[in-house]
């Protein structure tokens, strides 16, 4: 006598959700959801870094040709020399970024919405005249791997904190690391506009 099973044996079912089991893992390790995480904080950030740096060059254009950059012992005064702020741990900073909000060239809750972004974000610039001797670079240092190895990550500063004149990369082999906090050649590798 012959017996007809219809369905499956444990074991076939074991081994289908085996199976399946590896492929889900093996999607989690392609996925990172570690580096997701940063490229979304660092997409904010880049975002932020933009708005900072075109509503700087709107407010020149507003202002004939001048940058928000104070001087320290006298506020009423423009400073004329070279700037490093950070955007979000310094009066100054957070003073450059009201200033073009109070223009209208930024929104009226910029910093709110900004939040913690502001703490990652440096002001590099310098009044002057503005045909020859005024410039505004904001920057930060991405954290996700593929920001850092993105052709536009190819700045460094002066010093190794982030303050400092702004210089871009060009000699061969000066490239930011796969690893965050390390420097290669001394290259302090940051995401910049100019």
């Amino acid at each position: 006598m012959k017996k007809n099973l219809l369905g499956f044996t444990l074991i076939e079912l074991l081994i289908v959700i085996a199976l399946l089991g590896t492929l889900a893992v093996a999607l989690l390790a392609a996925l990172d959801p570690l580096e997701q995480i940063r490229k979304g904080t660092d997409t904010g950030i880049r975002n932020t870094v933009a708005e900072i740096h075109g509503g700087a060059i709107r407010y020149s254009a507003l202002k004939g040709g001048v940058l928000p950059f104070r001087d320290e012992s006298d506020p009423t005064k423009l400073h004329s020399g070279e700037i490093d702020w950070f955007a979000g741990s310094t009066d100054k900073g957070s003073a450059f970024i009201q200033e073009i909000i109070d223009s209208g060239e930024l929104k009226t809750d910029f910093i709110k919405l900004a939040g913690t972004q502001l703490s990652r974000i440096f002001i590099n610039g310098k009044n002057g005249d503005p045909a020859t001797d005024y410039k505004v670079t904001v920057c930060y240092k991405p954290e996700a791997k593929s920001f850092r190895m993105d052709n536009n990550t190819k700045f460094s500063t002066t010093n190794a904190d982030g303050i400092g004149e702004v210089v871009e990369q060009t000699t061969a082999g000066d490239v930011c690391p796969a690893t965050a906090g390390t420097t290669p050649n001394g290259i302090y590798c940051y995401w910049c506009v100019r």
